[in-house]
């Protein structure tokens, strides 16, 4: 406590605390980038200066490169050490009007270190498409049509899109201005009428009329196609109603009735139907069972001149293979299905393995064969034996005879085997009476 009534106990320290530096990205300067581009540039302009700068002490060169997922059809390319972006490829607004890309910066030094930057590329319209017809017009008119009437209503789409919108002027094509037939109207709201210019149309004398129509849009430059209406002049009722516009309809006489002609069809009806009943009768009309002696069955025969191969016809395989070996020739037959063909060593197997008449040596005199041929290709050929070895204190090795069940065996009958099976009997543990494996 008397301490307390000397006054505050205290101190002061300066401490310096050094930010060391850690090597990081490249950063872009702006964050983003938006740049709009007309659709006509031409390929290989500069549409924008891609920077960037390596924030560490170092200051490291940069190098650009495009994110190829954020521009798969490849319209652009970036300077690699400028950072110039460029374009590659002809733009389409009407195909792709916006473009998301994505610009990435690595520095020289350490490729690991890598920044990026979204550039958004506006494609600005450029008036490049003519206009035509919204739709394909078939237009009609009646044989009856008065001068002046109505028979189509046209209007034309423009896939451009120009700032002050779409406005459209129609006309006749000059190679039709003064066609005798029809006239045009244009209403001054993107759509035109067709007009007959006079009556009395005839199918017999032309059912088929082509009107070009010249159509032009208001952009800069101004653009313009000529389209064709088809009209078909067509028979009508009264009240205008197309009944047939065929110019090749049969027409009756006029003394021709309808009963008339239903009774012309009856007619041709009932003989389609008497001529397949006939045909039907003589179709299943039953064949005489009495044979003529030249189709007599029995020299019905048919003689052939040649033989067949018999045991020459075996040169496609082995017949070898299919021995006994007891039975088996010293010459084995060269094997055909094998390209190219090995010639058989046989002759060259010591005289002791292959008079031995057994599959043991039998086996290893076509080993011997396969090792000292060095030019015969892999192949496997797999040979089936039905029988065994002949006085073997094995006897059977099937495993058609073996214990089904999972209990244990005992197989302490391997040392009885002979010391051919002591590795057997060493690798399932028998033992015998002295406890040493065999």
């Amino acid at each position: 406590m008397r301490f307390l009534n000397l006054g505050p106990f205290r101190d002061t320290t300066t401490v310096h605390i050094s930010v060391e530096d850690v090597d990081e990205p490249p950063v872009f300067e702006p964050s983003m980038y938006f740049v709009e581009v007309p659709e006509d540039v031409d390929i290989g302009t500069t549409i924008q200066i891609i920077s960037a700068k390596d924030p560490d002490v170092t200051n490291n060169s940069i190098r650009y490169s495009i994110d190829r997922s954020s521009d798969p059809g490849r319209f652009f390319y970036v300077d690699i050490t400028s950072g110039a972006l460029m374009t590659a490829r002809p733009l389409d607004r009407e195909d792709i009007s916006w473009h998301n890309i994505t610009v990435l910066a690595m520095e020289l030094n350490n490729p690991s270190q890598v920044g990026s930057v979204s550039v958004t590329v506006k494609v600005l319209d450029v008036n490049d498409n003519a206009p035509e017809f919204a739709r394909f017009y078939e237009a009609f008119v009646c044989e009856n049509a008065k001068a002046g009437q109505l028979i189509q209503t046209v209007s034309a789409i423009d896939r451009d899109d120009p700032q002050e919108g779409q406005h459209f002027y129609y006309s006749l094509a000059p190679e039709a201005a003064n066609n005798p037939n029809f006239t045009l109207r244009d209403n001054q709201d993107n759509t035109a009428w067709i007009l007959t210019r006079r009556s009395g149309f005839r199918q017999h004398e032309q059912n088929t009329f082509y009107l070009p129509i010249l159509i032009s849009d208001n952009g800069r430059p101004v653009l313009s196609s000529t389209c064709t209406l088809t009209v078909h002049v067509c028979s009508c009722d009264d009240e205008g109603m197309v009944m047939s516009c065929n110019a090749e309809a049969y027409v009756l006489p006029v003394s021709l009735s309808r009963g008339a002609l239903i009774a012309i069809l009856a007619c041709i009806f009932v003989l389609l139907v008497l001529v397949l009943l006939i045909l039907s009768m003589r179709r299943q009309r039953k064949q005489p069972y009495i044979i003529d002696e030249e189709e007599n069955i029995h020299e019905n025969i048919v003689r052939y001149d040649d033989e067949g191969g018999g045991e020459e016809d075996t040169e496609a395989f082995d017949i070898a293979a299919m021995w006994n070996p007891r039975e088996a020739q010293l010459v084995v037959k060269n094997r055909q299905d094998m390209l190219p063909e090995i010639e058989s060593l046989s002759r060259y197997v010591p005289q002791a393995c292959v008079m031995d008449n057994n599959v043991h040596n039998y086996v290893l005199a076509k080993l011997y064969e396969a090792d000292m041929d060095l030019w015969a290709p892999p192949f496997d050929s797999l040979q089936t034996y039905m029988f065994e070895g002949n006085g073997s204190v094995a006897e059977s090795l099937s495993s058609l005879q073996s214990v089904t069940t999972d209990s244990d065996q005992s197989y302490d009958y391997l040392t009885d085997w002979g010391p051919r099976f002591k590795k057997l009997a060493e690798m399932y543990g028998a033992t015998d009476s002295s406890g040493a494996l065999w």
